[in-house]
């Protein structure tokens, strides 16, 4: 396999970062921040592929099914458009999700009494069931993945996540 960027063996992410270096050098180009967004982005996509792998997959869940049924169960119910914006997702994407969802009957939605024009999601008891039972499993898979971070590695990491991503939400 040739070198890029999705090879997960540290020295060769290392060497990746060089080759990119290497190539582009001569563009006024800050590395450290180019290295630590892809490594960002990189993570992230391991980190869902992992979990849709490892967990997910066994309640016929995408990442993003996951995340919007986690955003009701918590938060009880919405309006579409908050579940949207706590989930990561455009509109467009959240109705096919909850029409998802909707179908096998762990969400429900219905028009908000206020607002015509708005919807309101909800978990229903069957998602909450199975939030229930699932996430056990996903945290455990999420202990698995940090554990080459101590305690302390793992809230300067959640920290140092927190303020990029205020940095981002306060960018024109």
């Amino acid at each position: 396999m040739p070198a890029g960027f999705s090879s997960s063996d540290r020295s060769d992410l290392i060497q990746s970062e060089r080759d990119v270096q290497a190539r582009i050098g001569e563009l006024d180009i800050d590395f450290a921040s180019l290295t630590a967004v892809s490594n960002i982005f990189r993570a992230a996509t391991t980190v869902r592929n992992h979990m849709e792998r490892t967990v997910l997959s066994k309640a016929d869940l995408s990442f993003t099914a996951f995340v919007v049924l986690w955003v009701l169960w918590i938060w009880g119910e919405q309006e579409a458009r908050h579940v949207a914006v706590e989930s990561g997702v455009s509109r467009g994407t959240l109705t096919g999700v909850v029409t998802t969802l909707e179908g096998r009957g762990l969400v429900a939605r219905r028009t908000h009494p206020d607002d015509r024009r708005s919807v309101l999601v909800k978990a229903t008891a069957k998602g909450g069931r199975l939030m229930r039972s699932l996430f056990p499993e996903f945290n455990a898979q999420e202990t698995a993945v940090s554990a080459g971070l101590d305690a302390g590695q793992k809230h300067a990491l959640a920290d140092a996540l927190r303020t990029i991503q205020r940095t981002v939400e306060s960018l024109p």
